[in-house]
């Protein structure tokens, strides 16, 4: 049935009741864990002095977080306000030639907070992968391009690379592995773009300003080579509408969502409670399943962060970068599930979508989303985890296909049809509240732990059945109807939008 199948209203204040009642109990559970907890021997680590005047202790459990607020605070305020001001004067003065002086911002960057050595070492892989480029073979490309992503993730070639920059300080490991692996993907990009030009290659130069744009370089997102190209090279800068009101409200949301972490974090220690399975352990069935929602929810938060700083930078040079992923509370697909919208994009351009085609063939898209995953396992560095991250997200997708089909076979099809839009709504947002549980426990192996996982499943799934599980099922499936309301009503929105369009 089609997504804009309405259900009466109060039905739906009556889900949304429900929703919020859930998940004010499940955290006011996870607030007296961790009131009950701050001063607890086993997580001296994970929690520091916070605010004193409010008698409450800091969540520090997250590197991420912790380096870009503290060491890192101000490396990123120098380095990106100096790429805004230079990018302006560029702008105004030389618009025709911006993507070079961002090529030289961004080297001179990397040069000075790096070094030569590790400044050479990229050098020798762009200038590897733009030589592959230039036999104009595909397959050639993605062979060149993951042998050189292999070189940084799989040991021993990694340390030994490493091992040529020379110094120490605490961020050095991030930035250089960040920093290569992201050019290889752009490298990559490149290399792909180059052998579907028709005629000639672009140059070595092209390749240069567009893995030394500074904002992209060392964190991402990863823009693909053909839109960089296109957006950089425009010599006419003009802003939309409304462009610079919503670049600085964005601003706002992005300090706003920093202050409401930090004050999450001294009330909240969602991240170091599970490094305790003993006490995590005692908690409810309910605050446990907030604690791993709430994981999901804060890794979201901290990659719309990082990307949306990033993306607002990268506006007002006057490109548009991929956009912050889509929150996790709005998610019940596994095909719309990722924390970086760039990996994605790229992953899907070149890799899922051109295997996979229009994803109808549950062969091809086998193939497709396990050449997909197997790219993003090697992306993230291979180990346990990752494998079994890989695998249970590779078998979710696939499987969402999977029943997919199975319920357009003939005696589905007609027992839907008969059904009423509403009703056949409700019954896919009950598929919708378990897809969404597989979402979160798939994905807390790769926040938390394996142990953890496990312990969340096996509660919810075996020693809390049936109350907890088919409670909290019936909780997520009120939340997936709402998340349908949203899509119903947005959908409707794009319709009209494009029917002015039409009269217009």
């Amino acid at each position: 049935m089609g997504i804009k199948a309405m259900l009466p209203s109060y039905e739906l204040g009556f889900y949304a009741l429900v929703v919020t009642c859930a998940v004010l109990y499940s955290g006011s559970g996870i607030f007296e864990a961790s009131r009950d907890s701050m001063n607890r021997k086993a997580f001296r680590d994970g929690i520091k002095p916070g605010w004193h005047y409010f008698g409450r202790k800091m969540d520090v459990a997250d590197f991420e977080w912790v380096m870009w607020f503290t060491s890192f605070r101000n490396i990123i305020i120098f380095a990106l306000l100096g790429h805004v001001l230079f990018g302006k004067i560029c702008s105004m003065t030389v618009p025709q030639h911006r993507a070079v002086m961002y090529m030289t911002y961004g080297l001179l960057a990397v040069l000075g907070s790096m070094g030569l050595v590790y400044l050479m070492i990229i050098l020798s892989h762009c200038l590897l992968l733009y030589s592959v480029a230039l036999a104009k073979q595909k397959w050639l490309c993605y062979v060149a391009g993951l042998c050189c992503l292999a070189s940084f993730k799989v040991e021993p070639f990694g340390s030994w690379q490493s091992g040529f920059v020379t110094g120490a300080f605490d961020l050095q490991d991030v930035l250089f592995y960040g920093g290569c692996t992201f050019t290889i993907m752009r490298c990559m990009s490149f290399a792909l773009e180059s052998s579907e030009k028709q005629e000639g290659i672009y140059s070595i130069f092209d390749l240069l300003k567009y893995n030394f744009y500074l904002p992209f370089f060392f964190f991402g997102p990863v823009m693909t080579f053909d839109q960089f190209h296109a957006q950089v090279s425009t010599r006419e800068l003009r802003r939309k509408d409304d462009e610079m009101k919503s670049i600085r409200v964005n601003a706002l949301l992005h300090a706003g969502a920093i202050v409401a972490v930090d004050i999450f974090f001294h009330f909240f220690y969602i991240l170091t409670l599970p490094s305790d399975l003993k006490f995590v352990n005692r908690l409810s069935d309910w605050s446990l399943a907030g604690l791993a929602y709430s994981n999901l929810v804060y890794d979201w938060v901290k990659a719309a962060v990082m990307f949306g700083v990033i993306n607002t930078i990268a506006r007002l040079d006057h490109l548009d970068p991929p956009q912050p992923p889509k929150c996790i509370t709005m998610l019940y697909i596994f095909a719309e599930t990722h924390f970086d919208r760039g990996i994605n994009d790229w992953l899907c351009k070149y890799v899922y979508d051109h295997i996979g085609e229009n994803h109808d063939n549950i062969l091809k898209e086998l193939v497709a989303s396990v050449s997909t995953f197997a790219i993003t396992t090697l992306w993230l560095g291979p180990c346990e985890v990752v494998y079994i991250w890989s695998l249970t997200n590779c078998f979710g997708l696939n499987f969402e296909l999977w029943v997919q089909k199975f319920f357009q076979l003939g005696p589905f099809a007609k027992l839907e049809a008969r059904l009423s839009g509403a009703m056949s709504r409700r019954i896919r947002a009950a598929f919708g509240a378990v897809n969404f549980w597989a979402i979160v426990l798939y994905n807390i192996l790769a926040l938390n732990s394996l142990d953890f996982a496990l312990l969340v499943t096996k509660r919810l799934l075996v020693a809390g059945f049936p109350v907890s599980t088919l409670s909290i099922w019936f909780i997520t499936y009120c939340g997936v109807q709402l998340i349908k309301e949203r899509e119903r009503v947005l959908a409707i929105e794009q319709e009209e939008k494009g029917d002015k369009a039409k009269v217009d």
